[in-house]
């Protein structure tokens, strides 16, 4: 009898228990090597942050504050025209599994770059020729672009690999360096906007430099010289032909939407409100560089390889997360700086904490956005970030023209707009993110829309 039971449960399937226990352990199991490389990358970069904002409080305490104000418009154009040196067709690295198409797609964005940093040199000559610029600028700005250009292509790269250690790493370099050499150049030549400018470059400049570095294996198999052609770089420009105009639109009028307040501040007429807000918008750009420098990578190569229908359900869970943890992050940073107010009465600083209360929903907006955006790559319909972000730019500049000087309602209403903007993303990543198969071979949907 003892044997006949026990031939009976020999012969009957698992328990249901028993089988999602086992499901979930290997869900785990599967998982845990990302999940422990975005813990790693997130703390790399609160390393980061925390190493860097000590170099931009002294530096705070040490500048005035149009100088503050002016390295804040430096930094938004330079980040502004990097965004387009490689015409977005880093976006193409995670659109497929396959190293072949990788190499092609990372050769191709590396001519395009190249040939991008030259055009901006012979615009930079031509301006420093006519007066326009100074030439010391014009130097500086070059030099801060082709950093920003490589650290973007390399940082896609690295991120299609999955290689996040080097990402973070890159990140705390320049947090150590950038700080320190922004110190000197202060001892050195006084509070003048051409240190920090200088320091930019200079860090970027550096992180670039480990990066490369640490990459040179992987880029060398992928850009290897006898892999170069003329023949190969037409037919990747022709396949991947819809990329820059579908996606480089879209990001271009995301950061234009972003540095509208900082193009604003020149023609303020309350300078301490001006450069209150530049300072917030330095405090506050850095945890929205780690959220989205510590979510794309995670979000984008998780999505690369997730097949069929788990992508579409992938992407509307990280949507929620993401949402959920800007609201955590900026919401803190929010009321930790309403505490810290009443110690800055009496300085230049006064009312800093209500100030970055103000523009946190902004940033809100905007370090969410950044992984919304890679994501809304993927999809069949990419022309609506276009669409989105173009009537963003447009609230935005109406908003401000409306008021017609920098206020703490005005502050408010950029909030509201960011927010807004944010969840109109998330809409359309939850409604519209196609599946892996819905992808064409030439990387968008968008060719026949378009012509």
């Amino acid at each position: 009898m003892t044997a006949h039971v026990a031939m009976e449960r020999a012969l009957l399937p698992p328990s249901r228990p028993a089988l999602a226990l086992a499901a979930g352990r290997r869900f785990v199991a599967a998982r845990a090597p990302m999940l422990r490389s975005a813990v790693l990358l997130g703390l790399r970069f609160v390393q980061a942050r925390l190493i860097s904002v000590w170099g931009l409080l002294i530096a705070a305490a040490l500048c005035p504050p149009f100088v503050f104000a002016a390295f804040a418009v430096f930094s938004a154009a330079v980040n502004f025209v990097s965004t387009a040196s490689l015409l977005r067709l880093e976006a193409v690295f995670f659109q497929s599994g396959d190293r072949v198409r990788l190499g092609l797609a990372f050769r191709l964005a590396t001519a395009v770059g190249f040939a991008f940093c030259v055009a901006v040199a012979a615009v930079l000559i031509g301006l420093a020729a006519f007066g326009w610029i100074a030439p010391a600028v014009g130097f500086l700005f070059f030099g801060s672009l082709v950093a920003r250009s490589v650290l973007r292509l390399l940082w896609a790269e690295a991120t299609a690999e999955g290689d996040f250690r080097a990402i973070g790493n890159s990140n705390v370099v320049q947090a150590m360096v950038q700080p320190a050499i922004m110190l000197v150049l202060i001892v050195i030549f006084g509070p003048k906007a051409l240190a920090l400018f200088l320091a930019d470059m200079l860090g970027h400049v550096l992180a670039a430099g480990y990066l490369l570095r640490r990459r040179w294996p992987a880029v060398l198999r992928l850009a290897h010289p006898a892999l170069w052609s003329w023949r190969g770089l037409l037919g990747a420009a022709y396949r991947w032909r819809d990329a820059p105009r579908a996606m480089l639109p879209a990001a271009l009028l995301a950061y234009g939407f972003a540095i509208a307040p900082v193009l604003a501040l020149p023609y303020a007429s309350n300078t301490v409100l001006a450069a209150q807000i530049a300072l917030s918008m330095r405090l506050l750009d850095m945890p929205t560089q780690m959220f989205g420098t510590v979510s794309i990578p995670v979000v984008l190569n998780r999505l690369r390889a997730c097949p069929g229908q788990r992508r579409r359900l992938w992407a509307r869970i990280m949507a929620l997360a993401l949402i959920a943890g800007a609201v955590l992050l900026f919401g803190a940073i929010a009321f930790t700086f309403l505490l810290a107010d009443p110690w800055l009465v009496g300085t230049q600083w006064e009312d800093l904490g209500v100030v970055i209360a103000l523009m946190a929903p902004f940033y809100v907006g905007i370090a969410v956005l950044a992984p919304l955006q890679e994501m809304a790559t993927l999809s069949r319909q990419p022309l609506w970030q276009v669409a989105i972000n173009a009537l963003a730019l447009v609230a935005i500049i109406v908003a401000m023209a409306s008021f017609g000087a920098l206020s703490p309602a005005l502050l408010e209403v950029i909030g509201l707009i960011s927010v807004l903007r944010m969840l109109m993303h998330a809409v359309f990543i939850w409604l519209h993110l196609g599946h892996v198969e819905d992808v064409p071979a030439s990387g968008l949907a968008v060719g026949s829309a378009a012509r």
